[in-house]
């Protein structure tokens, strides 16, 4: 796949023996450096002066500590003064829940209070009114159940099936003869 031509590094490897060798300074040179060095005067400081100087940064630190201090208390106390004035909020997958299963029990309401509204409620016979009120209290139970557990789905089954018997039985009340309407 790679087709490479072996006269090519020939004359690579040519014109690398023809590039200047590596330059090292001569051994006389670094000698000369090294003299020099030995006979240059380092400046000796007296012995006050060495544990004065030692003892400032020492007197600093002292003196930096409380800013230092200072400074953590005022982070940390904008901190928690920030997180208690956040507002709280309910964790939005339990809210969304709730609001569904109250939003499908409130629709079941407006149907089941439209249905009754179109019935006569003054021809009912007094011998069904324990039964109506019965079934109107388990409704009111099953609606508090739910408003308990947002997450109990077969309260919705419960409380539609108690608004259609509610249904049924006042129609039959009304209806004597059986036909529904």
């Amino acid at each position: 796949m790679n087709h490479h031509d072996n006269d090519h590094d020939d004359v690579l490897a040519q014109r690398l023996r023809g590039l200047p060798s590596e330059r090292v300074p001569p051994a006389a040179v670094w000698q000369h450096i090294a003299a020099q060095l030995e006979h240059t005067p380092r400046p000796q400081l007296p012995a006050t002066a060495v544990s004065a100087r030692s003892a400032v940064p020492a007197r600093r630190a002292r003196r930096q500590w409380p800013r230092y201090a200072a400074a953590a208390v005022v982070v940390a106390l904008v901190g928690f003064a920030g997180m208690s004035l956040l507002p709280t909020q309910p964790a939005p997958s339990v809210a969304v829940e709730e609001s569904m299963l109250q939003h499908q029990a409130n629709t079941i309401t407006y149907q089941y209070r439209q249905a009754m509204a179109t019935l006569p409620q003054d021809k009912l016979p007094a011998e069904l009114q324990p039964a109506l009120r019965e079934l109107d209290e388990s409704a009111g139970s099953i609606r508090s159940a739910i408003a308990q557990s947002p997450d109990a789905a077969f309260l919705l089954g419960q409380l539609q099936r108690t608004y259609a018997l509610r249904l049924e039985l006042t129609r039959k009340g009304v209806n004597p003869n059986g036909v529904s309407t």
